[in-house]
């Protein structure tokens, strides 16, 4: 290490930070040999939007800030293992002190970052934006033309659907060599307001496929965020950001002495691809989540939701579903929506009180949850904890300042409150909920939902709605964490309208993510196999709505969605046969002898990360000794399809009675298989290689 620059290696990789200037700027990553990053004119480690300074290049872009190249180095230190890179810089003529912390994850090739901003000075500074993240020179030792950009839309119901452009066709040659100038424009992906991932996830991918480097990136934020992607005269640059004033409404003003800490992020470097990024980020995301129990158990969860009882739940609908999910093997049982409500008008806007309904449940709510309990399940309850129905007694019990306001009213959408949860009172009344369902009733399991996204934010007690709305945010994070340190045993569920809010700062507190809202199983196939590069497998729930019409094809077609994820099992089973209650069991019985492969194997797609209207779809997980592999046919003239996979034994998993065919074949000079399915809509889950190690 000289003094102009300051070398890490923590593990797969080594990142070297340039003090040439003084400035502090990122210069190299340098992965098992290669370059991953590597610009010739190194960016700042942090650029900030400061008013009064701006950026020395007028553009919607975030980078070439002033204040970003002011920063000044002053010291870094290494944790003892070297897993943990902190380094400190002063903007001076701000007074600014930006303390950025680097942590590696152990053995993988990702890191994660995040600053802290400190106002040493004797004058507020006020803020438009900060990086969390910022680099050039992206996979520099390939041609601009021919990387790849990776991002994944993301719409209610038509969830993780991935697509990739190469740089070109998103960002224009502008012949750079007559203007000898950056351009304006950048490639972008925007959250807005409390759904973080409306629209799109908060994933970016780029890749070079001529020698599968890759690097890649997550946002950990539970409201907005941005990130974008752009050309300079070295290469692509890659710019990631919590809310900002222009996309969010978010302004912050330091005054002396306080302090603000950028939304984290992590960053992924492979040599294999899109799949070794994702990879890497899986590991990122079991390591910096909150432990617990049920990421190793894994307990399939019936839910009487989805296709069943839709939001009407009472004692006598009830007890055959428990009696016939616990018949199947589910291990928790939880009552979705309704159970709170009885008024003739309906629930939706008359939540926020979450007391059982008594004309549900003639012998009380605490029979039903009796009867889960002695069938040998752990009983669940559906929440909204952060809304409250217009028509809610809580809405007059509690003061206007514990609901998000603007300009001095509050905020109403589709018939309800937001509760603010930097207000005591609204924490305060969250919690009474929570002790008396978990303490009182006896609940180990509480699917929270989201469901309205309140737009920009709240300005009471904030400067700015988007400052209002990233106070929220956090004060959620800090609840959820109270609410776990009270009962550890307690199971939460995230879950916003399916996929609204799919994002590690959330899933990095909350145990298991509802993946979509899609009540049709034909389209759940593309959703359920993309999913697991947003969502560490053994987190993602997946609807399984197995019906008494369905034929068997179509039951294990259902229940294949959720055999390399987690069982978010539904369906009238107490309607069913006994022989279609077999099939139903038989996929139960087959999950749980390899669920602890779930918890720790790495997703990859032998046909590609699927579109949402492919006819076949396979997605798998697999590690050093064994892989799974689910294949889906949705339909379409052809009944084969060859899937690449290595030359090792091949075995039906589930169905285990099935019609299916399967032969080794070679495709141009790879091994593979031919997957014959005679049926227009089938699946199955196959076994290959060793499976001795489970």
């Amino acid at each position: 290490m000289s003094h102009d620059e300051i070398v890490w290696s923590p593990g797969p990789f080594t990142l070297v930070l340039s003090l040439a200037d003084g400035t502090p700027r990122l210069s190299r990553v340098h992965l098992n040999g290669q370059d991953v990053v590597r610009p010739a004119t190194p960016l700042p480690l942090v650029e900030l939007g400061v008013v009064g300074s701006g950026r020395s290049w007028s553009a919607r872009r975030y980078v070439d800030s002033l204040a970003g190249n002011r920063l000044s180095y002053q010291r870094h230190a290494l944790q003892a293992d070297d897993t943990e890179l902190v380094v400190t810089s002063v903007d001076e003529s701000n007074g600014l002190t930006v303390t950025t912390t680097l942590s590696a994850v152990p053995g993988a090739g990702a890191l994660r970052i995040s600053s802290r901003l400190v106002n040493t000075g004797s004058l507020d500074v006020d803020l438009t934006w900060i990086t969390s993240a910022i680099w050039g020179g992206t996979l520099a030792d390939a041609p601009f033309e021919s990387l790849r950009l990776w991002w994944a839309d993301n719409d209610w119901l038509a969830e993780n659907r991935w697509t990739s452009a190469t740089t070109r066709e998103v960002l224009p040659d502008l012949n750079w060599e007559a203007h000898k100038i950056d351009p304006r424009g950048t490639f972008a992906r925007t959250a807005l307001g409390a759904w973080s991932t409306d629209g799109t996830l908060p994933l970016g991918v780029v890749t070079d496929e001529s020698t599968g480097l890759a690097v890649g990136w997550q946002l950990e934020h539970n409201g907005g965020w941005h990130w974008q992607a752009g050309e300079r005269a070295d290469g692509l640059y890659v710019s990631l950001l919590g809310p900002t004033e222009t996309e969010h409404d978010w302004y912050c003003r330091l005054a002396p002495g306080q302090e603000f800490s950028t939304v984290p992020v992590t960053i992924a470097f492979a040599t294999n691809g899109f799949e070794g990024v994702v990879a890497a980020l899986t590991a990122a995301r079991r390591y910096g989540r909150r432990l617990h129990p049920d990421h190793t158990r894994l307990p399939v969860i019936f839910n009487d939701y989805m296709n069943t009882l839709m939001g009407d739940p009472t004692t006598a609908k009830l007890l055959p579903l428990i009696d016939a999910a616990a018949e199947v093997g589910a291990e928790t049982f939880c009552i979705d929506a309704g159970w709170y409500d009885d008024d003739a008008q309906g629930w939706w806007d008359s939540v926020g009180a979450w007391e059982p309904a008594p004309n549900r449940f003639p012998g009380g709510l605490s029979e039903v949850l009796d009867h889960i309990r002695d069938r040998g399940m752990v009983p669940g309850l559906w929440l909204e904890p952060e809304m409250v129905g217009v028509r809610s007694p809580i809405a007059e019990s509690l003061p206007d300042e514990a609901f998000f306001l603007r300009h001095g009213r509050r905020v109403v959408e589709h018939g309800r409150y937001h509760l603010d949860l930097r207000h005591p009172l609204a924490r305060k009344h969250l919690d009474e909920v929570i002790d008396r369902l978990v303490g009182g009733l006896g609940v180990g399991y509480l699917k929270l939902d989201h469901n309205i996204n309140f737009g920009v934010g709240t300005d009471h007690d904030a400067i700015s709605a988007g400052a209002g709305l990233l106070g929220h945010n956090r004060a959620l994070l800090q609840w959820i964490d109270g609410v776990l340190d009270r009962h550890p045993d307690l199971t939460l569920e995230n879950c916003s309208s399916g996929g609204m809010r799919v994002d590690y700062a959330m899933l990095s507190h909350l145990q298991v993510q509802s993946t979509t809202d899609q009540q049709d199983p034909l389209y759940f196939p593309p959703i359920a196999a993309a999913a697991a590069a947003a969502i560490a497998p053994e987190q993602a729930a997946h609807w399984v709505y197995p019906q008494p019409t369905f034929t068997d094809e179509l039951i294990a077609f259902t229940m294949t969605a959720g055999l390399l994820g987690r069982l978010h099992l539904s369906g009238h089973l107490d309607q069913m046969t006994d022989a279609q209650r077999a099939l139903v069991a038989e996929a139960i019985t087959t999950y749980r002898g390899y669920r602890p492969f779930v918890a720790t194997a790495v997703p990859f797609w032998p046909l590609g990360l699927p579109g949402w209207e492919d006819q076949w779809i396979a997605h798998g997980l697999r590690d050093d000794q064994q892989t799974l592999l689910a294949i889906w046919r949705r339909g379409g003239d052809s009944d084969s399809c060859i899937v690449p996979l290595p030359a090792a034994d091949v075995e039906v998993l589930y169905p285990k009675a099935t019609d299916a065919t399967i032969e080794r074949v070679e495709a141009d000079g790879v091994p593979a298989v031919r997957i014959t399915f005679p049926h227009t809509h089938q699946a199955v889950v196959l076994a290959v290689g060793d499976r001795s190690a489970q």
